[in-house]
């Protein structure tokens, strides 16, 4: 009788140490999953839940000139920040109020101007979480021209998980993970929550999407320089990329709700040897607060006239 209680008692041994083991894979896979963490929570002040929780979405229109192909182009570009909440798992907005969604401040940027005879459409959609203390959940981009389109999705799992279309030869149908540096795109929305903690610095920094398929450049980490100046009035956040040869100033008021202003970008537009550094600039029309998705009649046209568009 003594062998078969030996050979539990070893079985049992064997069986906690599996176990054992098996927990101690799961912490270590959770530590890995865990989200980098930028700064603590922000809590959010009475002037930020009544601006951005009172059931607007807020909604700004620009003056845009494009560097493209070596010329600027006249065009219109739009903000549209609003808050909502968004399901972590589905990576979309929640329809319903649960104790699960993390409350967002997205934002939805349009670009449209004309090269030529035919025209430019893009769009980008940021999901930040206003707790401003991790990476944004998602960002997506597309851009429509008489050539064709392209579509890029960003989201953020254990790795950033990138997803691109496009119907240039070499760009087509790709799939691939990133580590989670910061995203030139979410700092978008950084500056609307807390612009005092903007990350500041040399930095390894995502271009944005946009960005990336315009100048058909690898969607990856590059090494980067931001300042953050501010006066009584305005701040200027400027994002310097040495390797790209390329910047990015974006204006916004000192005080909140921190509205955008102006933003400029220079970088080399057109090929070869009639590429040239231009310098793309956006300035501020008209701003409106709006439940812009209720706003759908014929009669709701006349908030476009307001808007300059």
């Amino acid at each position: 009788m003594k062998k078969p209680l030996l050979l539990f008692g070893l079985l049992g041994v064997l069986i906690i140490i599996a176990c054992s083991n098996i927990k101690a894979d799961e912490k270590i896979k959770n530590i890995e999953n865990e989200e980098t963490v930028l700064t603590p929570a922000k809590e959010l002040s009475e002037d930020f839940k009544k601006y951005w929780y009172a059931g607007n979405a807020e909604i700004t229109s620009y003056k845009l000139e494009q560097a493209r192909y070596g010329e600027m182009r006249e065009g219109k570009a739009v903000l549209v920040y609003v808050t909502e909440d968004f399901l972590v798992n589905e990576q979309v907005k929640a329809d319903y109020q649960n104790p699960d969604n993390i409350p967002i401040l997205k934002l939805n940027a349009t670009k449209k101007f004309n090269t030529g005879i035919y025209p430019y459409s893009i769009m980008q959609s940021i999901f930040y979480p206003v707790a401003n203390n991790q990476h944004a959940l998602k960002v997506s981009s597309s851009m429509q021209e008489w050539c064709g389109h392209v579509y890029a999705q960003l989201n953020n799992r254990e790795k950033y998980e990138l997803m691109s279309h496009s119907y240039f030869q070499g760009e087509a149908d790709q799939n691939f993970k990133l580590d989670k540096d910061i995203l030139e795109n979410e700092l978008w929305t950084k500056i609307r929550i807390d612009p005092e903690n903007l990350p500041q610095g040399e930095l390894k920094i995502i271009p944005s999407l946009e960005y990336c398929r315009l100048k058909h450049i690898e969607i990856k980490a590059y090494t980067a320089k931001t300042t953050l100046l501010e006066d009584a009035n305005y701040s200027t956040y400027t994002i310097e990329y040495p390797e790209l040869n390329r910047s990015i100033s974006i204006s916004f008021t000192t005080s909140f709700p921190h509205e955008i202003e102006s933003w400029t970008e220079t970088f080399k537009s057109g090929f070869g040897s009639n590429a040239k550094e231009l310098v793309t600039k956006a300035t501020k029309l008209k701003s409106i607060k709006s439940p812009y998705w209720s706003k759908n009649s014929n009669k709701d046209e006349v908030l476009r006239q307001e808007l300059g568009l």
